[in-house]
């Protein structure tokens, strides 16, 4: 139950590629050896970081611009990974965002592609997957959460929710494929020096001193598929986070992430 060595044949998917913790994925793959499918929508970061791996490593590099939250380009994506000559042993569903304020000021339609992006299209991939690495008997997936997803978060209302789908998902799959050769893994970091917080706008609950590097969570996770963990948390102060949000009383713990919510936004 681990990711499987790299061959010529095999290909290790990568979503999200473009930015963040997807591009140090893409990077600690290519630098072990695997191929690696780039995913993401903007086609021009996609090509630069697909020639900067090829550069530096000896692989196979294919690039796939494509908007995971949308149904037709996630079956498109699925259907050509599925024709390439490169089984995929590996895929990381790293594509995701988030949004930050209170909820009913928030425009919906925002939220429900938060949803389609953070929820279906992890679903809709690793289904589209599975099944062949489980008929092969190797294989692994990486999810990515957040220590979002051990509490609710006012002012991420949709955001955590969308996390703790991932996790509670993510432990389910593992445990079905216990024997099976594969394995489901989830990274769930704390906060994370990406252009996540700009997108979302969501400074006002980010804490700064607790960032970590993207490259540090990437290796991580890595890490965690070749050893078929269950669960990556990196970091001491996100592991301290995880268990708050699991034992604390939620009477003292939502009263408390609002205080600090108010507190960061100055009022």
């Amino acid at each position: 139950m681990s990711l499987p060595n790299p061959t010529t044949d095999s290909q290790v998917v990568v979503t999200g590629a473009s930015s963040g913790i997807g591009t140090e994925l893409a990077r600690g793959f290519a630098a072990r050896g695997h191929n690696v499918a780039l995913v993401a929508r903007r086609r021009d970061r996609l090509d630069k970081l697909a020639d900067e791996l090829r550069s530096r490593n000896r692989i196979n590099v294919e690039t796939y611009p494509r908007d995971l939250g949308d149904a037709a380009q996630r079956k498109s994506l699925v259907d050509q990974l599925r024709q390439s000559v490169r089984r995929v042993s590996g895929l990381c569903n790293c594509a995701g965002f988030g949004t930050a304020g209170t909820f009913a000021e928030l425009p919906v339609d925002r939220e429900l592609d938060q949803i389609e992006l953070n929820v279906t299209a992890i679903v809709d991939l690793t289904h589209a997957f599975v099944g062949s690495m489980v008929e092969h008997g190797r294989g692994a997936i990486l999810n990515v959460a957040s220590v979002a997803a051990f509490q609710p978060i006012p002012g991420l209302a949709t955001y955590s929710a969308t996390k703790a789908f991932v996790q509670t998902f993510s432990e389910s799959v593992h445990e079905e494929l216990r024997g099976t050769g594969v394995s489901c893994t989830v990274v769930s970091p704390g906060p994370v020096q990406t252009e996540w917080a700009d997108i979302a706008n969501a400074q006002a609950v980010m804490v700064g001193p607790t960032q970590m590097d993207a490259e540090d969570v990437a290796e991580a996770a890595i890490s965690g598929m070749e050893n078929g963990k269950r669960t990556v948390v990196p970091g001491l102060v996100p592991k301290a986070m995880t268990l708050g949000g699991r034992y604390a009383p939620r009477t003292l713990l939502l009263p408390a992430l609002s205080i600090g919510r108010r507190v960061r936004k100055g009022r």
